[in-house]
């Protein structure tokens, strides 16, 4: 992650919220803050350890990670349609959605590279929204979701500028 004193804080904010969820949130909520914020550790260790990532363990052990995140967020968003909590569960889909597009940027270089303004957009395009549901939290007067939306959308920011960098050094290198 770029700025690596400003991605240290942001990942420090991030256990805080993880901790708080774990400890006062609903069981649906810490089971999504822990899942997002394994996702998020797997994705920096990728990013930023490359020789990590090419050892055949890790990679196989980052793949189970992932997994294992994956199933422990899709099980959030069954339990938030249980709970009818539709904002956390369109927040739920849109992250998603930006997941795709991150792991599509780390297994993909080369295709991000090819067209890296329609990444760009993409990307910005699912910021906004998720931007747009913390002013919705703030209306709502839920101060703690809109805290926790913001800072995850720092920390997920800086990892896709990160990666949209990478994209565009690969696609001058191959020019």
């Amino acid at each position: 992650m770029p700025l690596p004193k400003i991605s240290a804080v942001l990942l420090g904010l991030l256990a805080c919220n993880t901790v708080y969820y774990i400890l006062s949130g609903r069981f649906s909520e810490a089971l999504e803050s822990v899942a997002w914020y394994a996702l998020l550790i797997l994705f920096v260790l990728e990013i930023t350890r490359p020789r990590l990532a090419a050892s055949a363990m890790a990679r196989k052990m980052m793949r189970l990670g992932r997994l294992m995140a994956t199933l422990a967020i899709a099980a959030s968003a069954v339990l938030y349609a249980r709970e009818r909590e539709w904002l956390d569960a369109a927040n739920l889909l849109l992250w998603i959605a930006v997941v795709a597009l991150l792991e599509i940027e780390v297994q993909r270089p080369a295709a991000v590279a090819a067209h890296p303004k329609a990444y760009a957009r993409t990307a910005v395009v699912l910021y906004a929204a998720l931007a747009s549901l913390v002013v919705v939290w703030l209306i709502n007067g839920k101060w703690m979701n809109a805290w926790d939306a913001t800072v995850w959308l720092a920390a997920f920011g800086l990892l896709e500028l990160n990666m949209l960098q990478q994209a565009e050094n690969l696609f001058n290198k191959n020019r």
